[in-house]
């Protein structure tokens, strides 16, 4: 199998594709854990609901993985697609805003085990600043931009109320912070070099309105 190690253009690289990459990675874990040595492009394809031919071009643009006839190997292909996904590495995240939301987030386990290190955990209710989630102190967001220099953190993300997730993803993306998952709903505007990713529960529960309503 080829190593691919150069720099990737995210640019030309559509959505559904890393995101597809993201449930091979699931389904090779699974693979890897069941012993299995080896995987087809085929059973990858039937797990994950596409084609053989779509996984192969999936893969075909990070590099050369496989044989033909002979499949590819499990534990080399998983640890590529961690790679290429940037999950060879730990991440550190803030959440600001210590609700529920925020609350179950920096409690969720998976979390960690997918790299992914809460650091920090910022609120303006001085009821809630002091107490520990998950062995991280809540911190008063007024010292937000500090603490998150001081603690180097590359991801945040925001369960705040719309009105003020705005200024709060200024505060972050002048601290540093370049990726940030946003629960408020609210259009953020970022410097070009920040990611935006936005999670809308309500447009969520009402796709899946639809795909009841419609059955």
């Amino acid at each position: 199998m080829k190593d691919f190690t150069s720099p990737i253009s995210v640019k030309r690289i559509a959505e559904p594709t890393v995101r597809r990459l993201s449930l091979y990675l699931r389904f090779l874990e699974d693979f890897e854990k069941a012993g299995r040595a080896t995987i087809s492009s085929g059973e990858l394809a039937h797990v994950g609901h596409t084609t053989s031919a779509q996984v192969r071009k999936d893969l075909s643009f990070f590099g050369s993985f496989g044989k033909r006839g002979l499949g590819y190997d499990t534990g080399a292909l998983t640890a590529q697609i961690r790679r290429i996904l940037g999950l060879d590495r730990t991440w550190k995240v803030v959440i600001v805003g210590a609700g529920k939301i925020g609350s179950a987030l920096a409690q969720h386990r998976g979390f960690r085990e997918r790299g992914f290190d809460v650091v920090g955990i910022f609120d303006v209710d001085p009821h809630r600043v002091g107490y520990m989630l998950d062995g991280v102190s809540i911190s008063d967001v007024k010292g937000l931009e500090a603490i998150v220099r001081r603690l180097e953190a590359e991801i945040a993300v925001l369960a705040v109320p719309p009105e003020v997730a705005q200024g709060i993803a200024t505060r972050l993306s002048k601290a540093g912070v370049h990726a940030i998952l946003d629960f408020s709903t609210e259009p953020l505007k970022v410097p070009a070099d920040v990611t935006v990713r936005s999670m809308n529960l309500a447009m969520e529960m009402e796709i899946l309105s639809f795909a009841l309503a419609n059955r």
